[in-house]
């Protein structure tokens, strides 16, 4: 078959996913790169959950969206940065804006709080944003999707604040993975190195844990310790 002729079939195939009203609606509101539940989606879409779970069934197979099980629930992402620019431009040539996310998250549990063993919200993808940054974890080589590994800096520098390392990757589990965070639509640091900082964090004093509930509270000694081991403002 002509490469052309295929390439200019599978541009047909994706241009016609993206033009259904409903699949548009739904592609659009993920260009802000958070993750959103089928439920969420058929809200925006304006259609039924079982008409949305066919949408987004279409929409992977054009490899547009990926999903991510999160528990019970199952969340949806643009595929990649590529397809967030083709509809930034789309939108460009249609004038539209989009949106913002607005979570309905409580602000005490938005801003931290206890994800079983670990640190979640806003603090903690902060946190997971800046070990990126500061080139402490990376992408694992080993493991595909949203595994991590610790860099030799990120090592030293967590060893440093009282991790145990060596401990921490002796544990049957997995060592470090991105966990998409409910409030924030984006991963924290989660597994056997997202407990070790929570250990950390409460031994450090930096957050406190609540006694009724999930939230935990930074305290000024932690906003201050985290700015200057981090370069993190909470």
């Amino acid at each position: 078959m002509d490469a052309r002729r295929t390439a200019d079939e599978v541009v047909s195939r994706i241009a016609t996913a993206i033009g259904e009203p409903a699949r548009t609606r739904m592609l659009l509101c993920l260009v802000d790169g958070l993750a959103r539940t089928s439920t969420e989606l058929a809200v925006i879409g304006e259609v039924s959950p079982p008409t949305a779970s066919v949408h987004l069934n279409r929409l992977k197979a054009e490899n547009l969206v990926r999903v991510q099980a999160q528990g019970r629930l199952r969340y949806y992402s643009l595929a990649g940065p590529s397809v967030a620019r083709a509809l930034e431009r789309l939108s460009v040539l249609a004038g539209r804006s989009r949106t913002d996310f607005v979570p309905k998250t409580p602000d005490r549990l938005r801003a931290a709080r206890v994800c079983y063993d670990h640190v979640a919200g806003a603090v903690a993808v902060s946190l997971h944003d800046r070990f990126l940054t500061l080139r402490w974890i990376q992408r694992s080589r080993l493991e595909s999707g949203s595994a991590y590994e610790l860099t030799l800096a990120g090592s030293n520098a967590l060893r440093a604040l009282g991790v145990d390392i060596e401990a921490t990757r002796a544990l049957r589990r997995r060592f470090a993975y991105g966990c998409l965070d409910w409030s924030e639509r984006r991963p924290h640091i989660a597994g056997a190195l997202g407990a070790g900082l929570l250990k950390l964090l409460l031994k450090r004093r930096w957050i406190t844990r609540d006694l009724d509930g999930r939230a935990l509270s930074v305290t000024a000694l932690g906003r201050r310790e985290m700015q200057n081991r981090f370069g993190l403002e909470i």
